[in-house]
């Protein structure tokens, strides 16, 4: 059995081969081969939750499973054991902080390359933490951004963020209020934990195409009602979305808008099967509670590098 550390995996993934892999995952039919139950959650002292995520496609070869423990004291803390479903033998454990990172952003950046503008040129990120690395990392590897932008909790935080973290990126951050990171970002990723809106849809440009990965649960939501309905959105799983994701849940609910204002899921979008942006102006919106086969795509390929 091969164990690795948060840092051997690091250096094992591939950021290109990640997205590549991940946007053939969705791509393909996967209805006959897939076997993902949506995610278990169950709650924790101090207000932390542990989720369980297996999932088994018999097009991979693989079954896996990741434990997740979500705080606001320590984030998120995860790792994944990839089994093989012949003889349920474990073929690895691996620590998956960065794993979790680099599906989410991955991810995001599948859904960015589909449904954002060709000529955007702005990255605006809402947080401070692993996740916005992550996808300040990982989005330029699907559009040519010029000017990044990162909005935190407070100014100070981000000032320090944009430093510490452009120098580490190579990237020139700059700090900025919501305002700013809203109205003047042509993608934007909210990667907080935050449970209630960071910013005023009012703010969106036409044409912005935003990737929501923070909120996971019913009751949180990282957008108001507004930025919801100006959107054309797409999830990842309908499944997953509608058991878990409060950005649209609470919208559903208060009856901002109807269940047929979600457009599509990801497989929809990547294969082809419905439209992707109408026009420029339109205002499109990706949101992830993530799934299972992105984890169980990026593990696979993280052990056949190891292996190989």
């Amino acid at each position: 059995m091969l164990v690795l550390t948060d840092d051997q995996v690091r250096q094992l993934a591939d950021v290109g081969e990640v997205i590549s892999a991940i946007r053939e995952a969705f791509a393909r039919d996967y209805s006959a081969t897939l076997r993902m139950p949506v995610r278990t959650s169950l709650e924790l002292a101090g207000g932390a939750v542990l989720l369980l995520m297996p999932c088994y496609d018999r097009a991979l070869g693989v079954a896996g499973v990741k434990t997740v423990t979500v705080s606001r004291e320590t984030g998120v803390n995860a790792a994944y054991e990839l089994i093989d479903p012949k003889t349920g033998a474990t073929l690895a454990r691996m620590a998956a902080n960065w794993l979790t990172d680099l599906r989410t952003a991955a991810t995001s950046a599948v859904a960015t390359d589909l449904l954002a503008r060709p000529d955007a040129e702005t990255l605006g990120v809402f947080g401070c933490g692993r996740e916005t690395v992550a996808h300040l990392t990982v989005l330029p590897h699907v559009r040519r951004f010029k000017r990044f932008l990162v909005c935190g909790s407070s100014r100070a935080k981000a000032e320090e963020f944009a430093k510490k973290t452009g120098a580490g990126c190579g990237l020139a951050i700059e700090a900025a209020d919501a305002a700013v990171c809203a109205g003047e970002s042509d993608v934007i990723c909210t990667c907080t934990t935050s449970p209630t809106p960071v910013f005023d849809g009012r703010r969106l440009r036409p044409g912005t195409h935003l990737n929501l990965v923070g909120a996971f649960q019913p009751e949180t939501r990282e957008v108001d009602d507004e930025t919801v309905k100006r959107a054309r959105i797409v999830v990842d799983t309908a499944e997953g979305a509608l058991a878990g994701a409060g950005d649209l849940l609470i919208p559903l609910k208060n009856g901002t808008i109807r269940r047929d204002h979600i457009l599509a899921d990801l497989h929809e979008i990547a294969s082809g099967k419905k439209q992707r942006r109408a026009g420029r102006e339109d205002i499109t919106l990706f949101k992830s509670v993530g799934c299972a086969l992105e984890d169980l795509v990026t593990a696979k390929l993280v052990y056949h590098r190891a292996t190989t």
